[in-house]
């Protein structure tokens, strides 16, 4: 590929015929596309919204393509009607499926998209400071609270606080943050009275939550809280049929973005890229894309990972390799876990940051897990 000057972004058309099987796909761009539009009932084919171009139109403003797939078409109409009643949303997904940019997609969908959007990824949380970070504080609460601090859900005020990675949230907290969506106050630290606040909660983890509750490392009244309205995100490998809308979406992105000739993917290169797996989900597909045209060359697949992943669990001894019947070996979530964070150690030789990355987790619980487990790592 070669260096070509290219216009400046365009506006993105959104729609979605929600109520059939051969819904258009959905794209995003921040500050131009309006809420998803749904098809009413007796009405006839929905209508695609064009957003405001008086935003901010970047090259490296992020996009994104909500595609065709029945079970997105239902998520986009869960996100619309959640930010239409400002109810509490849990978006669960596989990491790299795009869980906070729906989260934002939600927040510009209703009427608080004039306000704050202010996302916290709970596993980045100080275990001192966390009820602080969150919370806010007054002036003298504690050493070196030298000025007031209103906290993520003041600053957010009318808006939206997303909580990214709530499984990460530590025991303690859950119990103050359950009270704040109970209540719709916060009590800043050393505060005399709760203060009252208006906000809409959308928290978004990669774990399974109920089976966290069931070892109780989850409180089961905040699972119920938090889980108003679900939104489920299928992994990639679980839409195929997207795969060639997310090609063409990012081959256009970063064109513009690297001012370069639009790579034109052949017949076979889709038909190759929508038979893969995709285990980093859309994430990695964007890396892929991206990363070819920060070479200059042809995207090409990822190697596959090993069908048999060699990855020791205890005592250097046991191997996790799936059944016959393409089940695991074992259920345990600890062992799970481990087998995890070594294989992605291993994928990225060792980088602590980019095997976080890879498993959807801040980079500090990464290694909070790492010493959990007593595994030691070469230094990134």
């Amino acid at each position: 590929m070669d260096y070509k000057p290219r216009e400046a972004n365009t506006p993105v058309t959104a729609g979605l015929d929600a109520g059939a099987s051969t819904a258009e796909p959905v794209m995003v761009a921040p500050g131009k596309v309006p809420a998803p539009t749904v098809k009413k009932a007796g009405a006839g084919k929905a209508g695609s919204a064009r957003g405001n171009t008086s935003g901010n139109d970047g090259p490296n403003q992020p996009e994104w393509v909500l595609g065709s797939n029945l079970a997105m078409a239902r998520v986009a109409r869960s996100i619309e009607r959640a930010a239409e009643v400002g109810c509490t949303v849990l978006i669960l997904g596989e990491t790299g499926c795009g869980k906070e940019i729906l989260a934002r997609l939600l927040h510009r969908s209703g009427p608080r998209a004039s306000k704050p959007f202010v996302p916290v990824n709970c596993g980045a949380l100080s275990s001192t400071l966390a009820e602080s970070q969150l919370f806010g504080h007054e002036k003298g609460a504690f050493t070196g609270a030298d000025g007031k601090a209103v906290g993520i859900f003041r600053a957010a005020e009318g808006g939206v606080v997303f909580l990214d990675e709530i499984g990460e949230m530590p025991a303690e907290l859950q119990t103050k943050l359950l009270r704040v969506l109970q209540q719709r106050e916060v009590h800043p630290v050393g505060a005399n009275q709760p203060v009252p606040i208006d906000v809409q909660v959308v928290a978004a983890t990669n774990r399974d939550l109920q089976a966290e509750v069931m070892k109780g490392t989850f409180r089961e009244d905040l699972y119920f809280r938090l889980n108003m309205i679900e939104l489920r995100i299928p992994p990639l490998r679980e839409r195929p049929e997207d795969i060639p809308e997310f090609i063409d979406f990012f081959a256009d992105q970063y064109a513009r973005s690297y001012r370069m000739e639009r790579w034109q993917p052949s017949p076979e290169t889709i038909t190759e890229f929508s038979a893969f797996d995709w285990p980093g989900n859309v994430r990695q597909l964007s890396h892929v894309i991206e990363q070819a045209y920060v070479l200059q060359m042809e995207p090409e697949l990822p190697a596959r990972s090993r069908p048999v992943a060699a990855v020791v669990v205890e005592e250097e001894t046991e191997e996790l390799s799936l059944t016959a019947d393409g089940k695991l070996p074992f259920v345990d979530l600890n062992m799970l876990r481990k087998c995890a964070v070594k294989q992605a150690l291993e994928m990225t030789r060792g980088h602590k940051s980019r095997a976080a990355k890879l498993l959807g987790v801040h980079p500090n619980t990464m290694t909070r897990i790492i010493a959990e487990i007593g595994d030691e790592t070469p230094a990134p």
